[in-house]
This record gives structure tokens, sequence and C-alpha cells, in this order.
């Protein structure tokens, strides 16, 4: 079950990254627009993990903003047919810098939040 899980949530990350690639991509589409949801940015997704690990330092802010804008060029120079695959081992690679920034206390409330879309911010009990 852990398997499957992190398989679901590693897509839906990987697909969350692209989708903000081709919007930043296109400047003619402004915010909202498009038909779908917006993405996340790198300072909500910092938000997003600020609210469920606690308070992070501002050395940690910006190392998670470099670590977010590495992801997003990475994402970019992949063909668009090779990101569901290539984008789950950024992805992985992405939770692994990202937790090396948190403290050990921090860690296991990251470990602890739902990943992905699709779970309605519930943690799915295996």
């Amino acid at each position: 079950m852990k398997i499957r899980k992190f398989l679901v949530s590693a897509a839906a990350i990987s697909v969350l990254f692209s989708t903000s690639l081709l919007q930043a991509q296109d400047p003619k589409k402004k915010e909202g627009q498009g038909g779908g949801r917006s993405m996340p940015t790198a300072e909500q997704q910092i938000e997003r993990i600020e609210q469920a690990v606690g308070t992070l330092s501002a050395d940690q802010k910006t190392k998670l903003k470099g670590i977010y804008a590495k992801t997003a060029e990475k994402l970019q120079a992949i063909p668009q047919e090779e990101r569901r695959e290539k984008g789950m081992e950024i992805y992985q690679a992405t939770r692994k810098e990202v937790r090396a920034v948190l403290t050990p206390e921090q860690q296991k409330k990251y470990d602890e939040m739902p990943q992905g879309r699709g779970q309605g911010g519930k943690k799915k009990e295996n």
C-alpha cells in the first residue's frame, strides 16, 4: 500500500510541476486563465510545508526556494512525453533535498504530510 500511495503522490506532483511550467512558458496566458487549476508556486509550496512542520527559518526558506527553482528547471528540460516517468525521479530527489533542509522534528512532520492532490488533505492510513 505504501508503494501505491507513493506512486500516486509522485505522479500527482510531477503533473503539478509540469503544468505550472507550461503555464510559465506561455506569456499570453494570465493567472486564472486556461481552464485548469493553477499550480502552486514555490512560495505556496513552502507555505504548505511551514503550515505542516512549523515555522521555517529564513535560511530554510531560501534553500527551499532554490530547490524548487532547480526542480522546475529540470522538469522544463524534460520532453512532455517523458515527464510522467522522469518527473517521478525528480520528485523523489526533490523530497530528499527538502527533507535535508528540515530539522529532525520537522522531518517527522514533513513525512506525515499528505502528498499530491486527490487525497482531500487527509492522510490515508495503510
